[in-house]
């Protein structure tokens, strides 16, 4: 029986360069509920979370190097979600 293993190896700096890209959106999630945004205040916390949770995919769970099926079911996943959320929105700003 023959694996198909592929490894990679990713280097530390390119952690490094994640870890802070990460501090840095989290203290940007931070500042903008101090800041009274008005409606658009949940959607810019929504869009840094979906831009956290891709880095996070890509490089720590290494869907970057992996198969290009994952990452379609990764990204119809987040579709998916992100109708739900817009259904959720819409149903709530139109009551």
């Amino acid at each position: 029986m023959e694996k198909d293993q592929h490894t990679h190896i990713v280097k530390y700096k390119t952690y490094v360069f994640v870890l802070i890209a990460l501090l840095a959106m989290t203290s940007i999630s931070v500042a903008v509920t101090g800041i009274n945004l008005g409606p658009y205040t949940v959607t810019v916390a929504l869009l840094l979370a979906s831009f956290k949770s891709i880095l996070v995919l890509l490089i720590f769970m290494h869907l970057k190097f992996d198969k290009k099926f994952y990452g379609i079911m990764v990204a119809s996943v987040f579709m998916l979600l992100a109708c739900v959320i817009v259904i959720t929105f819409m149903d709530y700003l139109y009551r």
